[in-house]
């Protein structure tokens, strides 16, 4: 039976396309070469039968129709080739009407299921639902499955500028949401440029899937343009490192690959070479889903380090409680926690807001990048009540205190060094344990009116730095000050690294905000993608912040294009001080010359309101409260320059 023939008009008016010339249109998803040769409109198969060169970039020399790459001549009009050969091009009818050319192609059949359409529902139904990335020539098969998800509601694509902004996007939304979102690019540059996000989100345990195109496995081993090996390049970051195979069990894989993600916060990798993308399924094959496929986590820790734990605590007068990143989604339990003892309670960077600075129990951030009042509480402890932190050289926990350290990771506990007890277990169900225990036993004192003794010695040092004053532009501490009365109390921030960070540590007082940064990995150039990674997170149910400096903005600037594109209301705070600051304060610090750390640096402002963004510059202190008041006044993407002095922080 014949298929029934759908005509498409390529070209509103005929005298788009001159005598003698070629072009490419499409009818359906079919490329097409139109040509005008002699009076006719003739539609012929866009690809080449050698390499798949575009016929309608070529041209017509002497009558015939020359294939732009390889020079092959095919008659414009019947694409019978020269020379009597018999690799000639299909050819489809044409027709005029009203001046206008229409292509006829055979009704298209069904869409059947393939091999990437079955790994795209496996990946959503596992609640992976957000895609970052860029679509190019060796993923456009699982790009068309991706496509098909989205049209019908069930994910969302957004499309960077580079591949390693989509890999800190992906990262600071594992860290947010404690779920994988995926990274999906190319093979060869586009897989190697995910590879430093990669590395953030397994030394700050983000969960990760990383999701890549391949070249066609026949040509694998040969040197084909863009091969590279990419299980043996990722195998040292990805936890689970696959190829996709035609005989691999495909929804299986994607449910391990995600799972292993979750369980083990760490970075999953699948390739997919391109003639797998397209591979049919058999009949029948079904997507997996999440169902009975993770076990609850809430884990006991073993009787007899509760116990000690529990001993502990009982005897101490003076305990501090320390909060690290991996304490996140139990920062309530261990608040509560604090205030059965009345003890003091600071956090690591990472840790960053997990308590306000405002509670009567926060002390804030302990370490190079916290307060002084975190420090002092520190040496004045008797024991130390540790929950999700590493012991990082950062934060500087002493190891000359006695100690609990509380995680779920076994591998995570004494780490560094031995510590007193060390209680595997998660987080919640050991606090239910310690709090039921300790009711009415324990002899620690109050330590509120110390706590607020200290804050105001802090806050009148800051004042001090207040007044301090240059002609070559803001402080630090004005920065922030300001950013601590105007800054959105629920929103989400995403910090750099750098001087602009260690002066966010110290001076910013959360009260119900949550911190993105580049942990363990300090990666310039993280907040600008961090923040498309929190929006797609939250969307418009939340403010997102991104505080940098002007040495990180650069590494990313050109995703400002992105906010503006997918209209994400992210503010920017940028801190300009024409240095790499940090960098110059250590080679002083380690009696070097100050050597290659000046920048040249656009105007950032002019650059946001250029991409189609909000944009202002402060250069005077006069300025900054009502222009900072505009820049979250501001419906969509807005940044705010700030003009600093690199010697003020």
């Amino acid at each position: 039976m014949d298929k029934k023939v759908i005509w498409h008009k390529v070209l509103e008016n005929k005298s788009q396309l001159k005598e003698g010339r070629v072009m490419t249109v499409t009818a359906a998803h079919k490329g097409i070469c139109l040509t005008h040769y002699k009076g006719k409109f003739s539609a012929l198969d866009n690809r080449c039968p050698h390499q798949g060169g575009p016929l309608g970039e070529g041209s017509i020399e002497n009558g015939l129709l020359r294939c732009p790459w390889h020079g092959w001549d095919f008659d414009p009009c019947t694409g019978k080739p020269s020379g009597g050969f018999d690799d000639g091009v299909t050819t489809f009818p044409t027709k005029e009407e009203d001046d206008a050319i229409y292509v006829g192609m055979e009704e298209e059949a069904t869409h059947e299921i393939t091999v990437s359409d079955i790994m795209v529902e496996t990946m959503i139904n596992w609640g992976v639902n957000k895609v970052f990335g860029m679509v190019g020539h060796s993923n456009l098969g699982f790009a068309d499955a991706l496509r098909r998800q989205e049209e019908k509601g069930n994910l969302n694509f957004y499309g960077i500028r580079h591949e390693g902004a989509a890999a800190f996007a992906a990262s600071a939304y594992g860290k947010l949401m404690g779920k994988p979102a995926a990274c999906f690019t190319i093979a060869g540059p586009g897989a190697t440029n995910l590879y430093t996000g990669m590395w953030d989100a397994k030394v700050d345990r983000a969960p990760f899937l990383a999701l890549t195109g391949q070249v066609a496995t026949q040509v694998v081993g040969t040197g084909n343009f863009q091969e590279v090996d990419l299980v043996r390049a990722f195998d040292t970051v990805a936890e689970f490192n696959q190829r996709v195979q035609g005989n691999s069990k495909h929804a299986e894989l994607m449910s391990l690959a995600i799972k292993h993600a979750i369980l083990k916060r760490d970075v999953s990798h699948l390739t997919f070479p391109d003639e797998i993308q397209e591979l049919k399924v058999p009949v029948g094959s079904k997507a997996q889903t999440a169902t009975n496929r993770i076990t609850p986590m809430e884990i006991a820790p073993p009787k007899e380090m509760s116990d000690k734990a529990i001993d502990l605590i009982k005897k101490a007068k003076r305990p501090l409680i320390i909060m690290g990143h991996g304490a996140r989604t139990h920062k309530k339990a261990i608040v509560a926690f604090a205030e059965s003892l009345q003890a003091a309670v600071v956090t690591t960077f990472k840790g960053k807001g997990l308590i306000a600075d405002n509670h009567p129990l926060g002390c804030g951030v302990l370490g190079r990048s916290g307060t002084p009042i975190a420090s002092w509480f520190m040496n004045e402890a008797d024991l130390l009540i540790v929950f999700g932190a590493s012991f990082s050289n950062h934060t500087g926990i002493t190891y000359k205190k006695p100690t609990i350290q509380v995680d779920f990771d076994p591998l995570a506990l004494s780490k560094f060094h031995e510590v007193d007890v060390a209680v595997w277990g998660e987080i919640s169900r050991t606090l239910d344990i310690f709090t039921s225990e300790l009711k009415g036993k324990t002899n620690s004192i109050d330590q509120t009116d110390e706590i607020a003794e200290r804050w105001d010695i802090w806050k009148a040092e800051k004042e001090k730095r207040l007044n301090e004053t240059s002609k070559n532009g803001l402080s630090s501490v004005t920065v922030f000050e300001a950013l601590n009365t105007l800054a959105p109390k629920d929103a989400v921030m995403c910090v750099d690294v750098g001087n602009n960070a260690y002066s966010f540590g110290r001076y910013f007082e959360p009260e119900e905000q949550d911190f993105l940064m580049s942990g363990y990995l300090g990666s310039i150039g993280f907040a600008l993608p961090a923040a498309i990674g929190a929006w797609a997170a939250v969307g418009n149910t939340r403010p997102v912040v991104a505080v940098a400096g002007d040495g990180g903005l650069c590494q990313y600037l050109a995703e400002i294009t992105t906010l503006v594109k997918y209209n994400m209301p992210v503010k920017l705070i940028i801190l300009n001080n024409h240095e790499l600051g940090k960098i110059s304060k250590e080679q002083r610090a380690g009696e070097f010359d100050v050597w290659k750390t000046n920048l040249s640096n656009p105007n950032f402002a002019e650059y946001a309101i250029s991409c189609g963004a909000w944009g202002k510059r402060v250069e005077k202190e006069s300025d900054l409260h009502t222009v900072m008041k505009d820049l979250f006044n501001q419906k969509g993407p807005a940044l705010l320059e700030i003009i600093t002095d690199v010697s003020l922080i």
